[in-house]
């Protein structure tokens, strides 16, 4: 990464910031790799980087934001996943936010961005269906025009957070007559419009709720809460999806991942020696760290190449969550019968020894995060995209 005097001023400034403001319930949270963070202390992280112009990190100042340079962002990035702090709340900032700066009106700009910049409204998606998840484009969740409103029928599925957000963008069916990616719509509802039914889903670790079905009946949402054409919402899909598959690819956070295995592995013996003085140990940590090195090379080159990237960004997310479940996976196996303790429990977790903090977690978020390779488009998909888009096979 480049270092100058000005970005290491910088990064001095931002880790400053966060050790002496970032809540430490938030930190533990973040450090036992947990995803259902509470609504609250969400909202908490975020104001508090607000209150330093942090909250939306990679708006420009005309909406808010800092107007930092690429490099800056990619600083802070780096910095917050290195102290376990989340991001801000990202699917308004990193998500809806820069979306609305596209393809939104100057009404909706105004109506829309406040919201997200002080955390008054917290957002969630409304993409994937039963039937429709990596096939985004075969969704059928129908919304009928019905003079100045849609009427909305179906459900989506997997939403995260549904059950505490206050708002939602989503992709809703408006036309059949043609080619699946066309007749979709880009449509904002509030959740507690008339006929939403939120129904939490138990995952398998028991963890939760994190992820939500959303039932659908006979909603009505105001024409005016469309972002751009009706029946050409698949392009401001697109652009999203983008947006998020760069995300995904968690190339910061992974690397504190891999820090805090490589402290377990000189914590942890076997046959009276630490993990890392065993060389099966030694050779698996080491091919996670070259493929970790591999791939922020590889963000850091699409980041500041100087074409901008476009499909080549799900090769980010398709080599990022499967370095990410790689890293799990090994933290899973050396923690051996440890992982079996359930780190919610109490009980359980009186069980470990002192020096395994990590141990009564780790089983939880390997099989939690294996749905990263799935989310944002799964692997077949990206794979996909890259044949098609990128090598135009």
């Amino acid at each position: 990464m480049e270092s100058t005097p000005c970005i290491d001023e910088f990064r001095a400034g931002v880790r400053a910031y966060i050790r002496t403001h970032l809540p430490v319930a938030l930190r533990k949270l973040v450090e036992s790799e947990r995803m259902d963070i509470p609504k609250e202390l969400q909202r908490q992280w975020h104001r508090r980087l607000q209150a330093k112009g942090w909250g939306c990190p990679g708006w420009p100042v005309e909406h808010g934001g800092p107007g930092w340079s690429d490099l800056q962002q990619y600083v802070f990035e780096r910095e917050i996943a290195l102290a376990d702090a989340p991001r801000p709340m990202v699917y308004g900032t990193g998500m809806l936010g820069p979306t609305i700066m596209e393809f939104g009106t100057e009404e909706q700009k105004r109506d829309i961005l406040p919201g997200i910049r002080n955390a008054e409204d917290f957002w969630c998606q409304g993409y994937s269906e039963p039937g429709a998840g990596s096939d985004l484009a075969s969704l059928r969740c129908r919304a009928v025009r019905d003079g100045g409103s849609y009427v909305i029928n179906g459900s989506k599925m997997w939403t995260s957070e549904a059950h505490i957000a206050d708002r939602m963008f989503g992709l809703f069916r408006t036309d059949s007559s043609g080619k699946k990616q066309y007749g979709i719509t880009f449509l904002l509802l509030d959740m507690d419009m008339e006929g939403i039914d939120v129904q939490p889903i138990r995952t398998y670790d028991g963890a939760g709720p994190e992820i939500n079905q959303v039932f659908f009946k006979d909603v009505r949402v105001p024409v005016q809460n469309r972002v751009g054409k009706e029946n050409q919402g698949w392009g401001i899909a697109k652009y999203l999806l983008g947006l998020e598959r760069f995300g995904t690819a968690e190339v910061s956070r992974s690397m504190r991942t891999l820090e805090r295995l490589k402290q377990f592995a000189h914590t942890m013996e076997r046959n009276n020696r630490p993990l890392i003085d065993h060389s099966d140990i030694r050779y698996r940590l080491s091919q996670c760290e070259i493929e970790l090195r591999a791939l922020e090379l590889t963000e850091y080159r699409m980041l500041f190449g100087s074409e901008p990237a476009g499909a080549e960004a799900s090769l980010l997310k398709l080599r990022g969550t499967q370095v990410q479940n790689r890293i799990l996976e090994l933290f899973h196996d050396i923690t051996g019968e440890y992982a079996l303790i359930d780190g919610s429990d109490p009980g359980s977790v009186a069980h470990l020894p002192d020096s395994l903090p990590q141990a009564g977690f780790i089983a939880r978020a390997h099989f939690n995060f294996r749905k990263t390779e799935i989310y944002a488009g799964s692997s077949e998909i990206q794979k996909n995209i890259i044949a098609k888009a990128v090598l135009g096979l």
